[in-house]
């Protein structure tokens, strides 16, 4: 055309930008449009929304909302019209900036423009894939009132919003509405009520709807597959992944790195390692290239499994392939060297991981801190807390645990209670592991008043709380002297229905002993006999052994009331005198 002097005007250059995009050659039209720049034509509102629409494609989401902002205020020589104002929802939604959606939506009613059907779609899209379906329901009667009829697309957003919010039933609903309707599904809708049933666990509805499909003259592809491998994993069924895998089989469905990733991640979620190694090694014989999913499943699941010495492989071959590393992936492999004693290549991963511009998250810090406990480095455990603090991560539960022990183990229990202060204040939820820790350090400083006050912020959770942790709180009120104490902290755990072990009446007795509280002593050997826990040969030496010692008035008392609990018993029980 050029050759002959015909020069290429407007819509020759939009024809050929069009072509471009409709061929997902998104880096040539942005070329295209470069070179176009350099000539007299000036690039009308079509040309900005082929371009914004290839930015978008491209993730370069700052560019697009620049020329979109550049037409608006009339620095392109053009307005935007309904499809720049679709293309820009669009591009919030993938943002996940959902409030910007309905913002530029807003805008575009408040600027005279009425929205077609592609414009409400791409609201509802917006809403449903953040499972927001009181709103995207709200948008489909919207389309109702404006006097469009939903269509299929519409239908299939609304569908997957209920899926996405755990509503399967009315996605199932939706579905049924679009066919009375007479809007036939297509694949997408299909596929969307395959994942509302399989992501919340209903897994032969799943498989029901893959059969309808099929009965409906749709054949399932690979995003089918992908959802049902998903859903057995999350079932827990190790049969059907076997099933779902031949079905794709039977069907010519070739998987895909997805699929691989879906299936490897189903097989470990259920335990079934050998055969998602036997998995992953087919699908590298089959040259479809893992990813940094693939290698983030295998890794994080082996760490999980305790094969640390396999992730390390895993982490060899990822390395090979120049994959990046992700944050569940450092996080994983700091992991696996802490289990084996190998800090200097846990810190080596972890100041890898910085320089890499991959920040470490509370995960990865957690991880580290593990490694610095395991290795009983307590100083490099508090100066990584302070790092933490620093970079502005907020610790959880799990890694205030792990400091709180570094704090203990290096002789700063004072710390532990400073934290448990932080931690109130920034509404971090305690556990036992929690809990545990700051009895340790009420114990360690003999600090018996805070433990008292611990007691309180205990109380709602001892139903929940381990035997081992109230038995460790007993103990230390009672070396503390304080046996009265002691004994209504247990009478609040009996009160609560809290089953009460052997070494719980143990604690109590002896610390009754060393109290000198011989009564109170004897009436809890009766409480032990009244739950059918037998005391121990020593726990009636003890008390005999005592009453030797402390005078003739109070024996007799004594080795009557032993004689009478010894009755009770029967024989099963000698008591040396």
């Amino acid at each position: 055309m050029t050759d002959n002097g015909v020069g290429p005007d407007l819509v020759t250059h939009n024809i050929v930008l069009s072509a471009y995009k409709n061929g997902a050659q998104y880096s040539k039209a942005l070329s295209y449009f470069e070179l176009m720049k350099g000539t007299n034509i000036r690039p009308d509102t079509t040309t900005h929304n082929i371009v914004i629409h290839c930015l978008v494609k491209l993730g370069q989401y700052a560019k697009a909302i620049d020329m979109f902002n550049s037409m608006r205020e009339k620095r392109a020589g053009c307005h935007p019209d309904i499809v720049t104002f679709t293309s820009i929802i669009h591009l919030y939604s993938v943002c996940g900036q959902i409030e910007n959606c309905k913002a530029v939506f807003n805008t575009m009613l408040a600027e005279g423009l009425k929205p077609n059907i592609v414009s409400y779609n791409a609201l509802i899209g917006a809403y449903a894939s953040h499972g927001m379906s009181k709103e995207a329901l709200s948008v489909f009667n919207e389309i109702k009132q404006s006097g469009f009829c939903p269509d299929v697309v519409s239908y299939t957003s609304l569908l997957n919003a209920y899926g996405r919010s755990q509503q399967p039933k009315k996605a199932w609903e939706v579905f049924e509405m679009m066919k009375r309707n007479n809007r036939k599904p297509n694949l997408v809708s299909y596929n969307a009520l395959i994942d509302a049933y399989g992501s919340n666990g209903l897994l032969a509805e799943a498989v029901e709807v893959l059969r309808e499909m099929e009965q409906d003259g749709i054949q399932p592809n690979i995003v089918s597959i992908c959802t049902l491998l998903a859903a057995c994993g999350r079932c827990g069924q190790k049969v059907k992944i076997d099933a779902v895998l031949s079905a794709a089989e039977q069907r010519g469905i070739q998987l895909n790195t997805v699929a691989y990733n879906s299936a490897i991640g189903s097989y470990m979620n259920v335990g079934e390692y050998e055969k998602a190694i036997s998995l992953y090694r087919s699908m590298r014989k089959k040259k479809v290239t893992p990813d940094c999913v693939t290698y983030t499943v295998l890794i994080s699941s082996c760490c999980k499994m305790s094969k640390y010495t396999e992730a390390l492989g895993f982490l060899d071959e990822m390395m090979k392939l120049k994959i990046p590393l992700s944050k569940e992936v450092y996080s994983s492999v700091i992991c696996a060297y802490s289990k084996q004693g190998q800090l200097k290549e846990a810190e080596s991963m972890f100041n890898s991981m910085k320089m890499a511009d991959c920040y470490p998250d509370v995960v990865t810090y957690t991880a580290m801190l593990h490694a610095y406990n395991a290795a009983e480095n307590w100083e490099k455990a508090c100066v990584l807390f302070e790092e933490m603090e620093a970079s502005n991560i907020l610790p959880d539960t799990i890694a205030c645990s792990a400091l709180m022990r570094a704090f203990n183990k290096g002789g700063q229990p004072s710390k532990v209670l400073i934290l448990a202060e932080i931690m109130r204040e920034k509404e971090i939820p305690f556990g036992d592991s929690i809990f545990f820790e700051m009895v340790s350090a009420c114990s360690i400083l003999r600090d018996w008043r805070t433990a008292v006050d611990l007691i309180k912020l205990m109380e709602p959770s001892f139903t929940v709380l381990s035997a081992g942790l109230l038995n460790q709180l007993l103990h230390f009120l009672g070396k503390s002297g304080k046996t009265e104490t002691m004994m209504k902290l247990f009478y609040k755990i009996v009160a609560t229905g809290t089953d009460i072990n052997f070494n719980t009446y143990s604690i109590l007795l002896k610390n009754l002993l060393s109290a000198g509280n011989w009564r109170k002593y004897i009436e809890v050997l009766q409480w032990m006999e009244d739950a059918g826990i037998q005391p121990s040969n020593e726990m009636y030496h003890d008390i005999l052994f005592f009453a030797q010692r402390g005078g003739a008035e109070y024996a007799v008392v004594i080795r009557e009331r032993v004689d009478s609990l010894k009755r009770k018993v029967g024989d099963q029980i000698s008591v040396s005198k």
